[in-house]
């Protein structure tokens, strides 16, 4: 194969990929919580291909993902059942294979009277398993995460952050998993939790759709390199055929 056509196809090959991310954080620009995903841009080099002064190829590609954990706008809801998180944390949700971390506050009450979140998995109490709260009664969630009902405290919200958010990474749409056992979760401190109120997505929209737009021109532009190689192979194929005849 020769190098434009590799180049091009390491080109394609990296816009598909920026086309996917920019499209799922525009399908997830309504979702409480959700935290924008972004690429870095890098080159490797291509061992198998060089051209035709001997250097080898440098084809780009999306290097790494890395996700915006930035704070969103957080919106009155007036629902006992939403919560948000002022300041760096996150809520802390039972898993199926252990502990997961989530910004989104909407929150449900299972039948069995159990706080979970949108995908089921029920919210972590300090010190671990689930809050309960009596079915039909109005309960109270405080700045400092105690869940109260009747005047009595019922948990509190395990609400944690990490060193570093480099390690975590996601698992659903708003949940993400440490994957660094020496990034262990330690209680936020100067975070406050803001009952009947949602933390929105910080994904800009604007900047996204157009960012989107760019890709997709940058994919067009890719695509027609792709065509003109082949004609330019077509061509040269055709010269050497009617020399040697």
């Amino acid at each position: 194969m020769d190098p434009l056509t590799i180049a091009v196809a390491g080109g394609l090959r990296s816009r598909l990929q920026s086309l996917d991310l920019l499209a799922n954080n525009l399908a997830n620009a309504t979702t409480s919580g959700y935290k924008s995903d972004r690429e870095f841009y890098g080159v490797y080099t291509s061992a198998d291909a060089e051209s035709t002064d001997g250097n080898l190829t440098e084809l780009p590609l999306v290097e790494k993902q890395w996700t915006d954990f930035a704070q969103g706008t957080l919106i009155p809801t007036g629902n006992q059942l939403d919560v948000a998180l002022s300041g760096r944390g996150f809520l802390s949700v039972n898993g199926p294979s252990g502990p997961l971390y989530t910004r989104n506050g909407n929150l449900h009450l299972s039948s069995r009277g159990e706080l979970t979140n949108s995908d089921g998995y029920t919210i972590r109490a300090s010190g671990g398993g689930a809050i309960r709260v009596a079915p039909g009664s109005p309960f109270e969630i405080a700045k400092d995460g105690s869940v109260l009902q009747d005047g009595s405290v019922l948990a509190h919200l395990d609400v944690v952050d990490f060193p570093s958010t480099d390690p975590l990474k996601k698992v659903t749409g708003t949940c993400f998993q440490n994957a660094q056992t020496n990034n262990a979760p330690t209680t936020a401190t100067d975070t406050t939790v803001e009952q009947g109120q949602l933390e929105t997505s910080n994904v800009a929209v604007p900047e996204a759709a157009m960012r989107l737009v760019g890709v997709m021109r940058q994919f067009e532009m890719l695509q027609k390199a792709v065509s003109l190689g082949v004609e330019m192979n077509r061509k040269a194929i055709e010269e050497v055929a009617r020399v040697g005849s």
